[in-house]
């Protein structure tokens, strides 16, 4: 019977990561020298948050203005008063515990790769921190990873 493979045998154990203070021009060139997704935000061995691609080009992107309208000193908003909040955040970041996203997945290092994949596509997110026992980060996983694998097991004749 052949062992399932984990998501430890396909992370990248060499996490690229920023601190909080990083500053958001930086974070870019990270993700543009090693051709990554996103990296961790990290402080002392624990997760802070993520930064990825999206949350940069958010940056960049025209914000939807909500249509507001006072009426006895009450304001209303017509439209996402929450996610144009967010963007305004992201437009306006200067370094990494601004941008990022800090309600982080993560998941466990001696999870199905299985598992792996469906979390990534019901809560669409990419790339994946890993975490060991204590929480700590230990990898890095991303979609790349899995069609990786997915290829390897096509030229061996293998499957998980």
């Amino acid at each position: 019977m052949q062992r399932q493979i984990v998501v430890k045998d396909i992370m990248t154990q060499d996490v690229i990561f920023v601190t909080p203070e990083t500053q958001v021009p930086d974070i870019a060139s990270l993700l543009n020298k090693y051709k990554i997704s996103g990296v961790p935000v990290v402080d002392n061995g624990k997760i802070l948050g993520i930064v990825t691609e999206e949350d940069l080009i958010i940056r960049t992107a025209i914000i939807d203005t909500p249509h507001v309208f006072s009426l006895f000193d009450s304001v209303f908003y017509f439209g996402k008063k929450k996610e144009f909040e967010k963007e305004l955040t992201s437009v306006l970041a200067t370094n990494a515990s601004e941008l990022m996203t800090a309600h982080v997945l993560t998941i466990d290092e001696t999870a199905t790769v299985q598992d792996l994949a469906t979390l990534m596509m019901k809560k669409d997110i990419n790339p994946v921190p890993v975490v060991n026992a204590k929480g700590e980060l230990s990898g890095i996983v991303s979609r790349s990873d899995i069609i990786r694998l997915m290829a390897l097991e096509e030229e061996s004749g293998t499957k998980e």
